[in-house]
């Protein structure tokens, strides 16, 4: 089973994205941007959503610290944000998102990323 890391502050977002994927993924959660690289480092998950707008460190540096880590930037991240401005998209890429997502989310699209990355849910 693939492991999937979700980096995000807000507790109703993260448990709508533990429910809908702790079926198919192993599932490991973080509260802000620290905890979510230092969750990365120790479990190296298959793939990371990474909230942008966190505390501690936000996910806009939390990506470019794991891309600057040999053991970890190999590991896709994909980007979500609430607060989608026009460029937001660029800037993620930009610091090392794989991919981008504008909440809330297309649950449809989030698995069919989900799947061009991980393969299906196994």
């Amino acid at each position: 089973m693939k492991t999937i890391l979700i980096v995000e502050d807000q507790e109703l977002n993260m448990d709508l994205l533990v429910q809908l994927l702790e079926d198919e993924y192993e599932v490991l959660t973080a509260t802000d941007g620290a905890a979510g690289m230092e969750m990365a480092e120790r479990e190296r998950p298959d793939l990371i959503l990474m909230d942008l707008s966190l505390p501690v460190i936000d996910g806009w540096e939390a990506v470019r610290r794991l891309k600057a880590n040999d053991d970890l930037k190999h590991i896709p991240v994909i980007a979500l944000t609430a607060y989608a401005m026009r460029g937001d998209e660029e800037r993620a890429r930009a610091c090392g998102c794989d991919d981008y997502m504008a909440k809330p989310l297309d649950e449809d699209l989030l698995f069919e990323k989900l799947d061009h990355f991980l393969g299906a849910g196994t």
